[in-house]
């Protein structure tokens, strides 16, 4: 098997308003993607968002009621998934269970009509590039995280511009599947083949991701890069999705300062929105400093739960009046952890805050 070599237009992916209903929900509506050359693409939401969906519309499984697929500016209206030539990797594999390792590889070669010769090189190839040595034993012999390579090299080995993967790590155990996601990133960035890859694990998809698609019922509430995405989310939705975030309610006063619905007045920093319009407030956990010093705090309270993470500590602080704030300290060796019932002062740099207005 030839490692591809990465061009300006193989595997490039573009969905236009894509649209594809179902007899109790919509899947997709009126759906823009557009995926670079190379590029490891991630689509990410909830249950139901339609992320599956539009795998599936363009791996051909599923006919779009609106909109067109095309890659490398070709479109594929009607042609099938066999004729496509994506690669795709499901979560459960779909390995013959008749079949050794060699023969599992083989099969895609075979029904392409290629060469023995070209079938025993290619092979061996993808044996070599996905690290297996034991070409002969059947799938039920092999551990998890070798059922997903020959998953993986099988659908790599005739070379497509394009590989698809719906939650392909998703039934494996915590530690290996983060062995298993740097394994991943290291051989897509090594082939410079388009990954398209459907997860509901926010932490996989940040670790592993060049651009990520948040939707949303449906619907593409953001894309951009993990960075992008957590740090200058676009509506609530995002930020409220992706990690951990405090929310609060409040009402713009005096430019730049937001009054909560517990009283306390918050600088959000540059003014953005008109005074006296409502906005929602958002605020990540490890944004808030938690200290002794209680006078100089904008935001006062009691800690309520202190648990130790081990790389940080987290406390849960409930505030004057009825709201709770979750907070995450560092543990660099130094800090003295805050006992429940303690009073503590919070403070915060008002570029951490997130504001959306109420529509």
């Amino acid at each position: 098997m030839q490692n591809p070599t990465p061009s300006a237009t193989r595997g490039r992916i573009e969905l236009s308003k894509l649209s594809k209903q179902f007899p109790d929900h919509t899947g997709v509506s009126n759906l823009d993607l557009n995926i670079d050359s190379g590029e490891f693409f991630t689509i990410l939401g909830p249950s139901g968002c339609g992320k599956t969906t539009t795998l599936m519309l363009l791996a051909g499984f599923a006919e779009p009621d609106a909109g067109s697929v095309a890659i490398d500016g070709r479109d594929l209206a009607g042609l099938t998934p066999q004729a496509r030539e994506l690669g795709i990797v499901f979560q459960n594999y779909a390995l013959f269970p008749h079949m050794s390792v060699a023969q599992n590889l083989a099969f895609p070669l075979e029904v392409r009509g290629r060469s023995r010769a070209e079938i025993e090189q290619r092979v061996s190839a993808a044996l070599a590039l996905v690290q297996l040595k034991n070409p002969d034993a059947l799938p039920e012999q092999l551990s998890g995280g070798q059922q997903q390579r020959v998953a993986i090299a099988r659908a790599l080995i005739f070379d497509p511009p394009v590989l698809l993967m719906d939650e392909p790590l998703g039934a494996l155990d915590r530690n290996l599947r983060l062995h298993l996601q740097g394994e991943l990133k290291r051989l897509q960035r090594r082939l410079g083949i388009t990954v398209v890859y459907v997860t509901h694990d926010q932490e996989e998809a940040m670790a592993m991701s060049d651009r990520i698609a948040i939707l949303n019922q449906g619907k593409v509430e953001q894309v951009g890069t993990p960075a992008e995405l957590y740090e200058r989310p676009a509506t609530l939705f995002v930020a409220d999705f992706l990690g951990d975030n405090n929310i609060f309610s409040g009402r713009i006063e005096l430019g730049n300062s937001v009054r909560l619905s517990n009283g306390a007045l918050i600088d959000i920093g540059a003014g953005r929105f008109r005074p006296d319009t409502a906005v929602t407030l958002a605020i990540r956990p490890e944004r808030v400093a938690v200290s002794t010093d209680i006078a100089a705090a904008p935001l006062r309270g009691n800690i309520i739960e202190s648990i130790f993470m081990g790389r940080y500590y987290e406390y849960r602080i409930a505030l004057d009046g009825t709201a709770i704030i979750m907070a995450r300290v560092i543990n660099d060796g130094r800090h003295a952890a805050f006992i429940a019932g303690q009073a503590v002062g919070l403070t915060f740099c008002s570029q951490d805050w997130q504001a959306f207005a109420v529509s």
